[in-house]
């Protein structure tokens, strides 16, 4: 390819992951480049699963925000699902008491979990609403406590009010997103007797999408994707057929935290999710160079 054949968009310099030094051509040619998965997207449901830095740091929080704002403006029915691990950590250590975590799942006793349904269901869910509402957005905060959407019961004996979703009602979400809003979800379910229980994100994300049918679920982590090696970022795996898992963690490849996060993707593909993404959410605006670029930057997986 010669010099002057080189498209506006791939001269573009990046920076520390920001945009620098773009004219109106290259604006105008990057818009029309991402056509064709703005039309396969629009009016499909994408659900977010949002955590790690992207949710500490306030710069990436608002390109997150962002994000979706504009994936909602262009038609995409976006649903937001939050935890808040070091906003609890913090509220906890206030209140002097002690965060205490098992098999990578927090303990969550009867203190624990009045301070899991303040932080989610208040604090970090309402922040989030009112961010996306300051960005131009249209969004409704809930918890899966809300219009029956999580019902549980317990994980197990070793956790306390850690949940396990049992059955799944996606009556009012359905209804904010027909009103082209953002339903943004903390992962809080309930049981018969009225307990709050807290649901690993990951878990309630992909039991989300499975229930919608989404078209994408997406997992913002603090890493790059899959690797080969996990201490090279060049040895990416950009697509992962959920056929192909057993394999990947009898290699060691896919190993540790990252094993129930690709257990619960692949119970979503198996619901009817069409494709789920591990991104990272370090790199501002990675949920629009996953969705709206041929190239992508994380791992999907697919069922075929």
């Amino acid at each position: 390819m010669q010099a002057d054949d080189i498209r506006p968009y791939e001269k573009i310099k990046v920076h520390r992951g920001k945009i620098m030094d773009i004219n109106n051509a290259q604006k105008a040619e990057i818009l029309a480049h991402a056509l064709p998965n703005i039309q396969m997207y629009r009016k499909k449901v994408i659900v977010v699963k949002y955590g790690g830095n992207a949710m500490i740091n306030e710069e990436l929080k608002e390109a997150v925000m962002r994000d979706l704002v504009l994936l909602s403006t262009i038609g995409i029915k976006v649903v937001l699902v939050h935890g808040g691990g070091p906003a609890i950590n913090k509220t906890l250590n206030a209140m002097q008491i002690e965060s205490k975590f098992v098999d990578g799942l927090r303990v969550t006793d009867s203190d624990t979990v009045d301070v899991v349904q303040m932080v989610l269901a208040g604090k970090v869910n309402k922040d989030l609403v009112c961010q996306i509402g300051n960005l131009g957005g249209h969004a409704l905060g809930l918890s899966g406590m809300d219009g029956n959407m999580l019902k549980c019961k317990p994980l197990d004996d070793k956790h306390g009010y850690v949940g396990e979703i049992t059955d799944i009602d996606m009556t009012a979400v359905e209804e904010i997103l027909n009103n082209n809003w953002i339903p943004v979800i903390s992962t809080l379910g309930y049981d018969e007797e009225g307990h709050c229980y807290n649901i690993n994100a990951d878990t309630a994300a992909a039991a989300i999408a499975g229930a919608l049918k989404a078209e994408a679920l997406i997992s913002m982590t603090d890493i790059v994707g899959l690797l080969r090696d996990k201490d090279d970022d060049s040895t990416l795996i950009h697509r992962v057929y959920i056929s192909d898992t057993p394999a990947l963690i009898a290699e060691g490849i896919i190993s540790g935290g990252m094993i129930p996060k690709i257990d619960s993707m692949t119970q979503a593909l198996r619901e009817g999710v069409k494709k789920a993404f591990i991104i990272d959410g370090r790199v501002p605006h990675s949920i629009l160079m996953e969705l709206l670029t041929d190239e992508g930057m994380g791992t999907m997986f697919r069922s075929r």
